[in-house]
């Protein structure tokens, strides 16, 4: 069902760092963080309610919750989606709020094969190379090129079709898969696989919506609509792993989407991070220096859950901190415009993902063979 790539890299390995169980470490730091974020959060909501009801005799029923707050529990979901008679036009967009999207979805996580999953989606013959989708009663929105980085997550493919080829289906998204695979022993490089994704993705069919998404993270509300917009997307503002919490305000991995002309004006990814940690910070900074902001999902909408791990995580690339307090300068000598390669793309089957490859022969430039 899917292609394979490999790469190799000759660059100074002073700059890595043994390797350690980051991941995890990093897990129980943002838990720390999360209690106390909830804390100061549940105290704010009471203030901020009892505020309301003295002041202007408001009921406390949900609906009356001050804007900018950022607990969800007091949300209310006002916007209308369209009833279920609604009829569409082949001529005319599709909606964005569709009767089809109800809100929670259950996240199956467990393993499935890939033989499974071609089974289930070779009997929709709509389908075709790629995973590629679009829809016959009304005219898509967005085309949508989903890149994932990967390596060593051959169990959690399937997993993330099983979830989210359904999905993007209810959504009425024309879309396609772009899985870029990293082998070899090299720390890995998220960064500059989503900038091969790209340039490979954009050969194939002009995309006008580009979304970066990690294999195991799992949308848990189909309205989270996966289009694009005015202003790049976070999508994923609420991870399971994080007890549901932001992190910290810049916080712009796992599942980000940036128009192509906005990945193209910020000239994409850094490709110099080598290891975990620091190339989302960068792609915030990017973002921020090209004139943008970042746009969330509202209230729930932004939840994932993570698919557990069954083996040791990416070294951490301790030389991004020097790389980020130097984001403004690097911006447009470091990313899609030093992207050297010359492309073979593998289709191995009907729902096949093409995928590039790679072999990296500097720190700063790529080169397909």
């Amino acid at each position: 069902m899917c292609g394979y790539a490999s790469m190799t890299a000759d660059v100074d390995l002073d700059q890595f760092p043994v390797k350690v169980s980051s991941e995890l470490a990093n897990t129980y730091l943002f838990m720390v963080q999360a209690r106390g974020i909830m804390l100061r959060e549940n105290v704010k909501t009471i203030g901020h309610m009892i505020r309301l009801y003295t002041n202007k005799n408001t009921t406390l029923n949900g609906t009356d919750y001050p804007e900018g707050n950022n607990s969800s529990d007091c949300l209310a979901q006002t916007t209308m989606y369209l009833p279920e008679n609604f009829t569409y036009s082949p001529y005319q967009a599709c909606p964005e709020k569709l009767p089809y999207m109800r809100g929670l979805i259950n996240v199956n996580m467990s393993e499935i094969s890939f033989d499974e999953i071609q089974e289930v989606f070779s009997k929709d013959l709509d389908i075709k190379p790629g995973g590629h989708w679009k829809p016959k009663d009304c005219k898509p929105r967005w085309k949508v090129a989903i890149l994932i980085p990967f390596r060593n997550r051959h169990e959690h493919l399937p997993i993330f079709f099983r979830h989210l080829i359904p999905m993007l289906q209810k959504q009425r998204l024309e879309f396609a898969f772009y899985v870029v695979e990293q082998t070899g022993t090299q720390p890995f490089n998220r960064a500059m696989l989503f900038n091969v994704g790209f340039k490979e993705a954009m050969k194939d069919v002009v995309w006008d919506c580009i979304i970066f998404h990690d294999v195991d993270h799992l949308p848990e509300n189909d309205r989270n609509y996966y289009g694009c917009g005015e202003m790049p997307r976070h999508f994923a503002a609420k991870l399971d792993k994080y007890m549901y919490i932001l992190p910290y305000n810049e916080f712009f991995g796992g599942v980000s989407g940036l128009t192509a002309e906005q990945f193209k004006k910020i000239n994409g990814f850094p490709n110099a991070f080598w290891g975990w940690g620091g190339e989302d910070d960068d792609l915030w900074n990017r973002v921020h220096y090209a004139g943008y902001n970042v746009t969330r999902p509202e209230g729930d909408l932004g939840k994932y859950k993570s698919i557990p791990h069954h083996h040791r995580g990416e070294v951490q690339f301790l030389g991004r901190y020097k790389l980020l307090r130097y984001s403004r300068e690097r911006q447009y000598i470091d990313g899609l415009n030093n992207l050297i390669y010359t492309p073979k793309v593998f289709v191995n089957s009907p729902n096949s993902l093409r995928v590039p490859d790679l072999e990296a022969s500097k720190l700063h430039s790529v080169t397909f063979i």
